[in-house]
This record gives structure tokens, C-alpha cells and sequence, in this order.
């Protein structure tokens, strides 16, 4: 089987990130960035969705983590794309719900190429040690971004913010996971378009 992994670098003024993606791994995680919550939640992304992931990013953390998170967020999901190639055999769609204590959350999507990103996560303007709780939602909207994927994100039950920002990325992480495994009775693309 052809190798289902790449790496993106993305450098700007205010950030540099790389990823490197393998989709077929065994959920090993090498996370440095200086945003630690942040950190711990792409961790929850490769053990969860039994990736490989290799993040290093610098970025304008002084001014605020906004930059750093959001361009995380497009370098993986464009990593994704990268990785998954013609998208031949691919399953696409992958949803899961998932608990953590009194928190509830559903994650689904459809890796279409079309963008598209809801996020129905109420949250009010708080921090996780230096996390701004509201970068949650820049980072998965970047993801979607970089991806071309359709993400939609909805919390059903929950008060611990943290148990809240944690299940959304597990939740995720499995949506992933099973939106990207490949599916032997599938031929060609999985579209009645012939195309994604």
C-alpha cells in the first residue's frame, strides 16, 4: 500500500509551523509548540485518531496565541489533504459522540474538498492556563480551512470548560480516524460525481 503521509511547512511574519501526517500510524505524537494546552490537545488527535503527528511551531505568543493556533489548524488540514492524495477508496464521512464526565460532544464530517465549518459550542471568554478557550474554534476552522473539509462541531451537555475543549478534540480525532480509513469496496472516489 502506497505510503499515506506528508509534511507541510508553512512560514509566515508571525508563525512557522511543520507537520508531518502519517494516517496510517499508531497514534505516536512529537508536539512542540508554545501554546502547552494546545499541545495536549493535538496529542488527544493522534492517539485518538491513531495518527502520527509531528508538530513544530514558533509563533507571536506574545501577542496572543491566535496566530500560532489558527495556522496550526491550516498546516494539518492541509497535511490531511496532502497525505490522502486522489482519495481514492477513502470512507469520507466520519462523525463520532463522545463523552468526558458531564460533557458531551458530536463531531462530524465530510472530506469533500468543499469548506465548510460550524462550530455550536457555546463558551464564554475564559482561559486554560494560557489558552483562550475561543481558540478552539480557530483551530478547527482553520483545519477545514487546509483540508477542505466539511466540520460541523456541537456540544450537547457540558460545564467544565476544559472536559468541553478536550471531548470536542477527541471527538474529532475519531471522526477523523474514521473518515480517512480506506474502504476495499470502494472504487475510485467516493462521490456520485466521479470527483472530489
Amino acid at each position: 500500500m502506497t505510503a499515506r503521509a506528508a509534511t507541510v511547512t508553512r512560514t509566515t511574519r508571525e508563525t512557522s509551523v511543520t507537520v508531518e501526517l502519517d494516517l496510517d500510524g499508531a497514534g505516536r505524537a512529537q508536539i512542540e509548540t508554545p501554546l502547552p494546552f494546545l499541545s495536549h490537545m493535538l496529542e488527544q488527535i493522534a492517539r485518538h485518531g491513531l495518527f502520527d503527528l509531528t508538530v513544530r511551531a514558533t509563533g507571536d505568543v506574545e501577542i496572543d496565541g491566535h496566530h500560532t493556533t489558527e495556522d496550526i489548524g491550516i498546516v494539518l488540514g492541509e497535511a490531511l489533504a496532502k497525505a490522502l492524495g486522489d482519495k481514492r477508496g477513502l470512507v469520507r464521512y466520519g462523525h463520532a459522540t463522545l463523552p468526558m464526565d458531564e460533557a458531551l460532544v458530536t463531531a462530524a464530517l465530510d472530506l469533500s474538498g468543499r469548506t465548510f465549518f460550524v462550530w455550536r459550542v457555546p463558551l464564554p471568554k475564559a482561559k486554560l492556563g494560557d489558552f483562550d478557550v475561543e481558540l478552539a474554534a480557530v483551530f478547527f476552522e482553520g483545519f477545514a480551512r487546509g483540508a477542505g473539509a466539511n466540520l460541523h462541531v456541537k456540544l450537547h451537555e457540558g460545564e467544565n470548560l476544559h472536559h468541553i475543549i478536550e471531548i470536542s478534540f477527541t471527538a474529532f480525532a475519531r471522526a477523523l480516524c474514521m473518515a480517512t480509513r480506506l474502504e476495499p469496496r470502494v472504487t475510485g472516489v467516493p462521490s456520485t460525481k466521479g470527483s472530489l
